[in-house]
């Protein structure tokens, strides 16, 4: 409902009988007020339906209410609704814009576009009354907190939006008479999916959930390993989930028997980085930092926290340029010389070299007593029969295409032991066998594949088809060398402004007033122009060409044409020699790995290692 003074927000109740408490937002002094007494005096000019608060976020004109304006239905978990926000509206809760300059006011624009491109990704879901940012053991383990708001149970990792909330948050537990609980809405930011189908004539519900850590978050190559507080890039929680058999006084499906199996990937906890430099294959960086042993310990400290044991399952190369990282990984886990992590080294591409896939089973026969011995979480109704006691943590480079296919050959081998164990399948039956619901089993797993990395990479994962059909495929060959050449582009021309909506909206760079636009291109001139002058001479060459010349400039078009030849040969070996400065790069948050160019750069002040295309440099 709007006002020229106010916006006010009034919940929409189940129960018809609950109390209105509407949220009244000052425009003239930004404060957020609950209205005890609802709405019934207030005269609006306009009013329109949103289906939840995403947040609140400050840029240079005010502070801005981000609303969901759009949402579909995903399907039903546990008897609660699940939601995908679709589309949003960026408001201003100030009236004008007139104390802005035109400098900040282009600015301005450009932080709203940033923000609006990454909403419309459409990688946002949400549940008014299930806690999608806990697992099922998770949540068994909070029913203590019967009541609570969802906010307030919320796991702080992947409760993505939880930055933006914080107004909010922080007014419900300064005030007790101002409770906001109402308008705060954890969304995950992932991937969810349900679907009914059955299973051996047995009525079941199929869900995948993946959640995106918020700590840490970026792109492909503005974000990789381990930050000091043992956060990692590209960290992923994935939780499958079968209901089965239906509750009878349910009106839509609502599983007896609920079984949730959990796996985590994750940046491979060091420190170090790929610098963009234009060429297809960055430059590897291995950062030899005194606190990287430390912020392992943080790391796997945490999965410890959340989940126990740690089966850690690396698929990097080991040789060629992979195998640095791939040695270091290694020495980093066994200098932690920690019980409760087991590591296993699986070279991926060697294994299933000349499309030998089915070798996977390797990996699997390697660490099947650790499958056997960790378990999966099972329950029939209130009563907790069984827990998941460890969490396999994969990883390769990206931890996209690889460790997809990892992850979905893990699940179907659970999968496999958890109907079984409640006698959907005989000892001696697979979920291989069940051929309908593997179709939707490989097609899941792959959609959940293609948008874990289309928030990473800026493109659907690779290796796919072998996910979707249990083996490689033409079509599928191609699609992979189409999404490589995309990944190149967009992450050397285009994820700057990608990793710059990513640090605004949750919380890694604030917008300070009046400071200095953080979008002004500082490369000098040189570097600027290089680009346009090969523009202008590549054009002039091709004229050189295509236009006939009469016989006595033949002399004059042939000095010319070696001119623009000569320019153009330059500037190309000018701009690959200076190619990091010619990519996109974020504006916002610098990368203190940019300019670095020697093993012993002093800016620093470590011991480093540099790696390119797999020579070491000592």
């Amino acid at each position: 409902c709007i006002t020229p003074d106010t916006y006010t927000l009034v919940p929409v109740y189940l129960d018809p009988s609950s109390p209105t408490r509407a949220l009244v937002i000052n425009r003239d002094t930004g404060n957020f007020v609950l209205n005890q007494n609802g709405t019934d005096s207030v005269p609006f000019l306009t009013t329109f339906t949103i289906y939840g608060i995403f947040g609140v976020i400050r840029l240079l004109a005010g502070e801005y209410l981000i609303a969901i304006t759009e949402r579909e239905r995903v399907g039903r978990l546990g008897g609660h609704d699940i939601f995908q926000a679709k589309q949003y509206s960026l408001t201003p809760i100030a009236k004008d814009f007139r104390h802005l300059t035109e400098s900040e006011a282009k600015d301005e624009d450009h932080y709203l576009n940033i923000i609006e491109k990454q909403l419309k990704a459409g990688l946002y879901y949400f549940s008014y009354t299930y806690d999608l940012t806990n697992t099922l053991q998770r949540q068994s383990q909070l029913n203590s907190q019967p009541g609570a708001a969802l906010w307030r149970k919320a796991d702080d990792r992947f409760f993505w939006n939880r930055y933006l909330q914080s107004k909010l948050i922080d007014i419900t537990l300064n005030n007790p008479d101002q409770d906001l609980s109402d308008f705060i809405l954890p969304v995950v930011f992932g991937f969810v999916s349900i679907h009914q189908t059955s299973i051996k004539s047995r009525a079941t519900n199929f869900a995948l959930i993946s959640r995106r850590s918020r700590f840490r978050n970026g792109t492909r190559f503005f974000s990789r390993g381990v930050d000091r507080d043992g956060n990692v890039s590209n960290y992923v929680e994935t939780e499958q989930i079968v209901e089965v058999d239906p509750l009878e006084d349910k009106y839509e499906f609502e599983g007896k028997v609920k079984l949730s199996y959990v796996q985590t990937r994750g940046s491979i906890p060091i420190y170090w980085a790929q610098v963009n430099n234009i060429k297809y294959t960055p430059k590897l960086v291995i950062m030899e930092l005194p606190d990287t042993l430390q912020a392992a310990r943080r790391h796997f400290d945490e999965q410890t926290k959340y989940y126990d044991k740690t089966i850690i399952v690396s698929l990097v190369n080991k040789r060629g340029y992979e195998s640095p990282i791939c040695e270091a990984f290694k020495n980093t886990v066994s200098r932690l010389g920690d019980s409760r992590l087991s590591y296993y080294h699986f070279d991926f591409h060697h294994e299933c070299r000349n499309m030998k896939w089915d070798r996977i089973q390797i990996l699997i026969d390697q660490i099947e007593n650790e499958l056997l011995q960790q378990g999966y979480f099972h329950a029939e109704g209130s009563q907790i029969c069984k827990t998941q006691t460890s969490v396999v943590r994969t990883n390769c480079m990206d931890c996209l295409d690889r460790t997809n296919v990892v992850q979905s050959t893990i699940a179907k081998w659970v999968l496999t032991q958890q109907l079984r164990a409640i006698g959907v399948l005989s000892n001696k039956e697979r979920i291989d066998e069940v051929l309908e619901f593997m179709h939707l089993f490989r097609n899941t797993w792959a959609d959940n594949a293609d948008i874990v990395s289309l928030a990473y990479s800026g493109t659907g994962a690779l290796k796919t088809d072998l996910t979707r059909t249990g083996k490689r495929t033409k079509e599928g060959m191609l699609q992979d060398l189409q999404n490589a050449v995309t990944r190149y582009i967009t992450n050397n021309f285009l994820d700057g402004s990608r990793q710059d909506a990513y640090d605004l909206l949750t919380g890694n760079y604030e917008v300070k007033f009046r400071a200095m636009s953080p979008f002004v291109d500082q490369r000098a001139v040189h570097i600027r122009l290089a680009p346009q002058v090969l523009s202008v001479s590549t054009i002039m060459l091709l004229l050189m060409f295509l236009i006939p010349h009469s016989p006595e400039y033949a002399i004059s078009i042939r000095l010319v044409t070696f001119a623009c030849l000569a320019v153009i040969v330059f500037l190309v070996r000018f701009i690959i020699s200076n190619g990091s400065e010619y990519v996109s790069w974020p504006s916002l948050v610098a990368r203190e790995y940019r300019y670095f160019r020697t093993p012993t750069t002093k800016n620093w002040g470590m011991s480093q290692t540099e790696l390119s295309n797999g020579e070491k440099f000592d």
